[in-house]
């Protein structure tokens, strides 16, 4: 595993994995999806881990995918093991970009999901875009009050990150306010939107979430198992899947033809250029 990107401890029935590049808001590259993987493959097949607890290190949880670091690696490849798609590096226009993000955002996003063991995110400061992601992909989201979330890729002209549970998790008309504006949104609106679990402060935030974690991983393992299984299937069945693989392919269309009418994919934008839009 990639310490230097994320660290993994032990705390009695609780693995904590942290994302760990504070100077760049823990901003996602390959390197750091990748050993999140192996991170949270580690806690699963551990027989004395009853919860994963994800976290970032420093002021926030994630400023989302990387478009801008000296880390950033999206021409790399790495050893594989969440296999959804071949390896993007070698390949070109719209296979390159599908292959990558097929692999390394949709699909280990859907991967985590699925994990058997109940998953907590322990949300801070910023929580953007691809930090979205992370968050919702865990059982429950406990944030502190200064914590705020925005999915402003609609400044590129795309629909939505890739693991698109806008509507799931913020409902319709919370996605399009979301999506339409792309302006920040603070806990409070985050928690009445249903998509936390607990707002509490930021310096009780640590101890708010091992509390709830111990007393979730006194519960039979089989029956937790189950019981998540039980609720993502009932989101499935509402669309969730299908809706997400209908989302992806329109985020593709909009990578193509930001491609072929502007400088690149991404519409022009930087990492600059989104935050002086309010990300």
């Amino acid at each position: 595993m990639a310490e230097e990107v994320v660290s993994y401890e032990r705390r009695g029935r609780i693995a904590v994995v942290t994302m760990n590049r504070p100077e760049y808001r823990n901003a996602q590259n390959s390197a750091m999806t990748y050993a999140l993987d192996d991170a949270f493959t580690r806690a699963v097949n551990d027989d004395e881990v009853g919860v994963i607890v994800l976290a970032g290190s420093g002021k926030h949880f994630s400023a989302g995918h990387d478009i801008g670091t000296p880390g950033r690696d999206v021409d790399q490849s790495f050893e594989r093991r969440a296999v959804q798609w071949w390896d993007h590096v070698g390949a070109s226009g719209g296979d390159n970009r599908f292959a990558r993000e097929m692999e390394v955002y949709l699909g280990m996003c859907r991967r985590w999901r699925e994990l058997p063991k109940p998953t907590i995110a322990m949300v801070q400061g910023a929580c953007i875009a691809g930090g979205l992601m992370l968050a919702w992909v865990c059982d429950l989201i406990i944030a502190s009050e200064d914590a705020f979330f925005a999915d402003p890729v609609l400044r590129m002209g795309i629909p939505g990150v890739e693991y698109f549970a806008h509507p799931w998790v913020l409902g319709p008309r919370g996605a399009k306010e979301a999506l339409f504006t792309g302006q920040r949104f603070d806990a409070n609106r985050a928690y009445e939107l249903g998509m936390l679990s607990k707002v509490v402060p930021r310096a009780e935030l640590e101890e708010r979430v091992f509390e709830t974690a111990e007393q979730i991983a006194t519960m039979p393992r089989f029956g937790l198992a189950l019981a998540k299984k039980a609720v993502n299937q009932a989101e499935d069945l509402m669309g969730m899947r299908s809706g997400m693989d209908a989302a992806f392919g329109l985020h593709h269309l909009a990578h193509a033809h930001n491609a072929e009418t502007s400088t690149d994919s991404l519409g022009g934008q930087d990492a600059r250029s989104m935050r002086e839009g309010g990300a």
